[in-house]
């Protein structure tokens, strides 16, 4: 959502505000509609003192007067958040659960082997988009909220100030195609003074094309954006995967990570 709010919002997305007599922000919806497969996704912040009055149950009735009988799709993070009794309360059904796993940076990590004929460079700005963008649709095909992405949506975040192509890792084979990426974050610390929070890595997005699955190529990736994080002093390193992928959490498991926290997506019945 920091994405949407930093650059103005989407013409496709939908901001709800919510004041009090004192004209003081209690209250927040984001509706995003640019998802024309799995519908519209709203998130919804309240202010601790303005629970428990029925304010971001009005929000979220509110958004569903706006999505042209579309269901709702509303996000909840963190198994305990205020949204689990929001989205119970509103009857909406669980239809996704998202893991955020984590592992130190502070323990060993694996050599980076790669499968024959395999290369991994870094992305190259002005050059590397329109390959990118295909292949991430490609290998992301089943998940439109990634893999619809546009080249408007990559130019966002390339202009976002933590981008560093230094950490956007592309896995290419023997004719200079793209057949996998990594493509890693850093939050936090003096780097990013937007989001004033203490360091750590993320595994932003990581994707192998279906014709290299199984050759060894995601743990190469994985490992390799683990050195460049390492490398650069953090502590701990995130990422987020489908609790239902249970191949990619036996790779994470498999190179240290473990389970941190679980989102989940409920969506209007």
């Amino acid at each position: 959502m920091l994405i949407h709010l930093h650059h103005g919002g989407d013409q496709d997305a939908i901001q709800l505000l919510a004041r009090d007599q004192n004209n003081s922000l209690i209250g927040y919806l984001h509706l995003d509609t640019t998802d024309s497969v799995a519908g519209p996704a709203v998130e919804v912040a309240v202010e601790p003192e303005a629970r428990g009055q029925g304010l971001g149950s009005a929000l979220v009735k509110t958004a569903e007067t706006l999505t042209g009988g579309q269901p709702i799709r509303l996000w909840a993070h963190g198994l305990n958040g205020t949204a689990h009794f929001l989205a119970h309360a509103l009857g909406y059904a669980k239809v996704r659960e998202l893991w955020q796993m984590r592992r130190s940076l502070f323990t060993s990590v694996d050599a980076c082997v790669l499968p024959d004929g395999i290369k991994i460079r870094n992305f190259v700005v002005g050059q590397d988009e329109s390959a990118w963008l295909e292949a991430n649709a490609e290998i992301f095909a089943l998940h439109p909220d990634q893999g619809s992405w546009t080249n408007d949506d990559l130019q966002i975040r390339i202009g976002e100030s933590w981008f560093d192509p230094a950490g956007f890792f592309l896995a290419t084979d023997v004719n200079g195609n793209i057949v996998g990426f990594n493509w890693t974050k850093i939050h936090g610390g003096h780097k990013h003074g937007d989001h004033q929070h203490p360091e750590i890595g993320e595994l932003y997005v990581i994707g192998v094309l279906p014709t290299a699955t199984g050759s060894g190529l995601g743990r190469a990736l994985t490992i390799r954006g683990l050195e460049y994080l390492r490398d650069h002093g953090l502590p701990a390193v995130m990422l987020y995967v489908e609790a239902q992928n249970e191949r990619a959490i036996k790779l994470y498991k498999s190179v240290g990570f473990s389970h941190w926290d679980t989102d989940i997506m409920f969506r209007e019945k």
